[in-house]
């Protein structure tokens, strides 16, 4: 998982690298809307949380660019029964974007995103337990969403990570996918 990653970050280097020219480098951060997603009906309601991190924007084309990120994320969800019982999830995410880019500020953006588990909490009556263990290290997931980013290098974004992979490392306790809105302000420094 962690050389999967690492050949991950390492493709996104080589090729920022070939297109130097080309690439600015940019500040993220905003608000997670956070969910688990079970098989069958569901005891999580959305959670609110952060992330933040460092954009590589490429542009390939006038009009297409590859945009690999390293985000901490938090994730995770509450219970539908006690809104103050949480599962609070941190991951350390590297999603790997191509963009098409409207002539007006405005793109569109998707592809695979690779995600390590830093932490992972539940939080039942004032009682945080670290349920790490239980967990995968490693997660999936596929990202579409659109952007708006000004001349001066200011934007605003909008995505949603639909999980793919078990988060459960105990199969018998059933499917667990992560599934993430996110929401947030960007600035790219222009090269």
């Amino acid at each position: 998982m962690k050389k999967m990653i690492t050949a991950l970050m390492a493709t996104g280097i080589i090729m920022g690298s070939a297109f130097a020219q080309t690439m600015s480098v940019g500040v993220k951060a905003g608000a997670n809307f956070a969910n688990l997603k079970p098989e069958g009906s569901s005891p999580y309601s959305t959670k609110t949380d952060l992330h933040g991190g460092l954009l590589f924007h490429i542009h390939v084309t006038d009009k297409f660019a590859f945009q690999p990120e390293v985000v901490y994320s938090g994730q995770g969800a509450k219970s539908k029964v006690n809104s103050k019982d949480k599962i609070n999830l941190g991951y350390l995410n590297v999603p790997l974007l191509g963009q098409y880019m409207f002539s007006n500020g405005f793109r569109i953006e998707t592809g695979p995103q690779a995600g390590i588990l830093m932490s992972a909490k539940a939080k039942t009556s004032n009682v945080s337990t670290d349920i790490k263990d239980e967990l995968n290290g490693f997660d999936l997931a596929w990202t579409a969403g659109l952007g708006y980013k000004s001349t001066g290098g200011l934007g605003v974004d909008a995505r949603y990570n639909f999980g793919l992979s078990n988060i459960n490392k105990d199969d018998a306790a059933g499917k667990l996918k992560n599934n993430v809105i996110q929401v947030g302000l960007f600035y790219q420094f222009n090269p």
